[in-house]
């Protein structure tokens, strides 16, 4: 399918099969980043291309297609957290608190993606939002502002504390790593 853009260019659209195909893995950790609890990425991620499927045609191609894609995730996970998921996060933070219990000090890299969840599950949500798209999406902050309705200072402003917050985090994870400090649960 092919759109002309409002400048009048025209680009061509995949179709929603090979989106998804190409995409799956993108929305998936995108949701995962943004603080979706394992047990319901899987069905975000199936309403997020429910509304890919029903929004297609709106796509003008402004930007690229990861962008519209991760704005569409965001608002799911938006939507997700208001219908009650709150309690299922909780669950998932404590589950993720817990010290590892290999002695092996080294971290493989699905123990290396869990710990990154953890530290983002720290920050609070529109921190560690700004943050993901941020850092992990790629996303400037005029994009993210769109995409969140948030003034651009206000973007600049929760990114900056995000990062702040991530780093004393980081540093935190690393001490307790080195032995330095017991293992933080919150």
């Amino acid at each position: 399918m092919s759109i002309t853009t409002p400048s009048g260019a025209t680009v061509q659209v995949p179709e929603l099969e090979a989106i998804y195909r190409e995409h799956h893995t993108f929305v998936w950790r995108s949701l995962r980043r943004l603080g979706v609890p394992d047990a319901d990425v899987d069905d975000l991620v199936q309403e997020v291309f429910v509304v890919v499927h029903r929004r297609l045609p709106e796509f003008e191609g402004r930007s690229a297609i990861t962008t519209w894609l991760f704005g569409i995730a965001f608002h799911v996970m938006q939507e997700h957290r208001r219908r009650g998921a709150a309690r299922a996060r909780r669950e998932e933070q404590a589950e993720l608190g817990r010290p590892p219990t290999a002695p092996d000090r080294s971290l493989s890299r699905v123990e290396a993606v869990g710990v990154l969840d953890d530290l983002l599950t720290r920050l609070d949500d529109d921190q560690r939002s700004v943050f993901v798209m941020a850092e992990v999406a790629k996303m400037t902050a005029p994009e993210i502002a769109e995409l969140t309705g948030a003034k651009l200072n206000t973007v600049y402003s929760r990114l900056r504390l995000a990062r702040r917050s991530f780093d004393a985090v980081l540093d935190r994870f690393l001490a307790q790593r080195k032995g330095e400090l017991p293992w933080m649960t919150s």
